[in-house]
């Protein structure tokens, strides 16, 4: 079934570009309602939603009963124009950030699916993280939906074009499924040293040292914690569950393209000079985000997008 809503602030491309979420997969032109610019399919758990754009107009299809479900995994009542208006205009690269990437909004993810996707991502790219979470789940998660095979000829006979094909949907592995893989199994899927730390997290999720429902009922500062706590885990990766997983919107993570901006753009020789190297980039974060409580981590996505897509040119 097909929803209709006006979601002014929405831009499915920008959130498939702004390294949060890596299971978002372009659907076919041919599928496109008939106005529709762009489409995704989504994964999360065991639903399946197939998202169009046109404008401020986005179309869901999807189960009436998951409706809901997926309304509020798209954060639909937040308002960010208000989150943009908030902005100090005096801060001119955050202003130029939020209008570069105002279509972007901080999904309601997976706890779990976070936890792995954000220790596969470290020291990797966004196409490399999205091949690796992808091998994962088709492995072994369970397949929700037959992919589009390539390679083969349509109905008229023509070989389909790769580019309109859609892999299988594959849910993200629960722990129960993911702990099936062996360190070897996981070695083999090119996942270098992250392999024990996802080992290991797969036996604490499955044993109940990792109590992922306790994990959810804690705020942003228990979280981070109670995370940091599990090997593999640092603050970064840490700070990525709590914005992405956990929607503890405060949550502010810094990796290399943050700390390239903070260091260009905010950093003053003068009044860090006395800061140690490793609360540098804390303190600045501090400094220039702290105003913006309740809604820093969004100020964290303009600029990672607006950083990386816009002043780097890059997908």
């Amino acid at each position: 079934m097909i929803h209709r809503y006006e979601a002014p602030c929405m831009d499915l491309q920008q959130i498939h570009q702004s390294g949060q979420c890596f299971r978002m997969v372009p659907l076919p032109e041919d599928t496109y309602p008939s106005e529709a610019k762009n489409g995704y399919r989504l994964i999360s758990g065991l639903r399946v939603l197939r998202a169009w754009q046109d404008g401020t107009s986005i179309c869901l299809d999807c189960p009436h009963e998951d409706l809901s479900f997926w309304l509020s995994y798209l954060d639909m009542d937040r308002d960010y124009q208000a989150v943009i208006d908030s902005i100090d205009r005096e801060n001119s690269y955050l202003t130029a950030a939020a209008m570069s990437g105002a279509g972007i909004r901080i999904l309601r993810q997976d706890p779990w699916e976070m936890i792995i996707t954000f220790v596969i991502s470290q020291q990797k790219t966004i196409p490399n993280i999205r091949q690796l979470v992808e091998a994962l789940s088709s492995r072994y998660g369970t397949v929700l939906e037959d992919g589009q095979d390539q390679g083969k000829e349509d109905d008229r006979g023509k070989e389909k074009d790769p580019v309109r094909c859609l892999p299988p949907a594959c849910s993200f592995p629960a722990p129960s499924q993911l702990c099936l893989a062996s360190l070897d199994d996981l070695m083999g899927l090119k996942l270098g040293y992250r392999a024990k730390y996802i080992h290991r997290l797969c036996q604490d999720a499955v044993s109940g040292r990792l109590e992922l429902s306790h994990l959810s009922a804690l705020d942003y500062e228990g979280a981070m914690e109670y995370l940091t706590g599990f090997y593999g885990i640092g603050k970064k990766v840490a700070n990525c569950v709590c914005l992405f997983g956990l929607h503890h919107i405060d949550a502010f993570p810094v990796d290399t393209w943050i700390e390239k901006i903070l260091m260009e753009q905010y950093f003053d020789r003068k009044k860090y000079r006395c800061i140690p190297k490793n609360r540098l980039c804390e303190t600045i974060v501090e400094d220039v985000f702290g105003r913006y409580s309740g809604c820093a981590g969004i100020m964290q996505q303009y600029i990672f997008y607006y950083e990386r897509s816009v002043r780097q040119g890059r997908e």
